[in-house]
């Protein structure tokens, strides 16, 4: 899987861009602020829709577009894969023209699949990417809502039932809290959660089961990769934290069963907050070496190669989910790690079909690496080879 043409327009500081991207390692170097990073991020978006770090809607759209007539900006790529070329595209309008972020989006945001409109359920999926950035440090030390947005949106990029569950469980979770709040206030009776408490079981123990079976498998594929990073001195385990159950072999049945017994139990608690305290959307990942919990006593030099570990463990499980590789995408990681966490990094991802890596500095690459892919220049958001 590869992508043979990106192109960008009115896309942050890239106006007009056509660029056949190589089918091999690629290197995207110059200084900062000329939209390196924008690069990657329009391929992470084009992939789930998505960002893969926090940016508001208004700074999505180059600003001078604004002003135009139709103010929109696209994103679109042809991609190949091994069973069909495909063309991926999304096109992003205002909302209003105040076009501020007042909303859950200030942006109408439409997806395509080969020219026709396709709903995120059905267009997610269709490139898969690993994107590697500074900031997944992040993912080990801050909020656990980035943790859960880690594990659902890789799942959603290779299990469609996944996705459709997720996004169930988030309406179904909407409706539930605000009855809740309502049999709060004595407008309803505790009696009408039933129905909304078992859509909430259904779909949410299916979500646990694959976030619990996807780390399973991470772990299996990251443990020896840090092993080698490490020299042999640290032992990586993922535990994910339910709030549920701690039994981490438990099947969907029992998952169901442990749901249903949690939600009796905190009924009296859920009415009197007007929400929902236990389920998916209240998990935890923890990141262990040799037992201890690397969110709060790791160092940095070992959160980030835990990080490094995951990323890579990422892209084996995606290609062994999908029988594809997954465009790799390498954000100025490499001033980030020393020399021997460099060559391991880059002899790994240069064996994927296709890799772009953006830098600073040529000089971070080691030896002749250079030699064995392209190199470009990024300037003013234009790419100069």
């Amino acid at each position: 899987m590869y992508i043979n043409t990106l192109h960008l327009t009115n896309f942050r500081n890239y106006k007009e861009l056509s660029f056949d991207v190589p089918c091999s390692v690629s290197v995207f170097w110059g200084n900062n602020a000329q939209g390196k990073t924008n690069l990657l991020e329009s391929i992470c978006f084009l992939a789930t829709t998505r960002f893969s770090r926090r940016v508001p809607d208004r700074e999505i759209m180059n600003w001078h577009s604004l002003a135009d007539t139709i103010a929109f900006a696209r994103v679109a790529a042809d991609v190949v894969k091994a069973e069909r070329n495909i063309s991926l595209e999304i096109i992003l309008r205002p909302r209003s023209l105040a076009f501020e972020d007042t909303g859950p989006s200030a942006l109408n945001k439409q997806t395509k699949v080969n020219a026709i409109g396709r709903k995120a359920v059905d267009y997610i999926g269709q490139l898969n990417t690993v994107m590697f950035s500074p900031r997944d440090i992040d993912l080990i030390t801050e909020e656990p809502s980035l943790r859960r947005r880690y594990l659902d949106i890789t799942n959603s990029q290779i299990d469609r039932s996944y996705l459709r569950g997720l996004q169930r469980y988030n309406k179904v979770l909407s409706r539930r809290n605000h009855l809740l709040r309502h049999i709060a206030a004595g407008h309803s009776r505790p009696d009408e959660l039933q129905f909304w408490d078992e859509e909430l079981i259904a779909n949410g123990a299916y979500l646990i089961y694959r976030r619990k079976g996807m780390l399973a498998a991470l772990q299996a594929l990251a443990e020896p990769i840090h092993d080698e990073l490490s020299a042999g001195k640290e032992k990586l385990a993922l535990e994910y934290v339910c709030s549920l159950m701690e039994n981490q072999e438990a099947g969907p049945e029992d998952i169901e069963k442990a749901f249903g017994n949690a939600l009796a139990s905190q009924r009296e608690k859920e009415i009197l907050r007007g929400q929902s305290l236990i389920g998916p959307h209240r998990d935890d990942l923890k990141f262990l070496i040799n037992g201890i919990d690397m969110g709060s006593y790791g160092s940095r030099g070992q959160q980030r190669t835990i990080a490094l570990s995951i990323r890579l463990a990422e892209a084996e499980f995606m290609m062994n989910q999908t029988g594809q590789a997954p465009v790799l995408l390498l954000d100025d990681v490499l001033s980030e790690l020393d020399a021997q966490r460099r060559r391991h990094l880059l002899s790994k991802v240069t064996g994927y079909e296709q890799v772009l890596i953006t830098s600073t500095d040529l000089d971070h690459f080691p030896g002749t690496f250079l030699d064995h892919g392209e190199v470009f220049e990024v300037s003013d958001g234009k790419i100069v080879s």
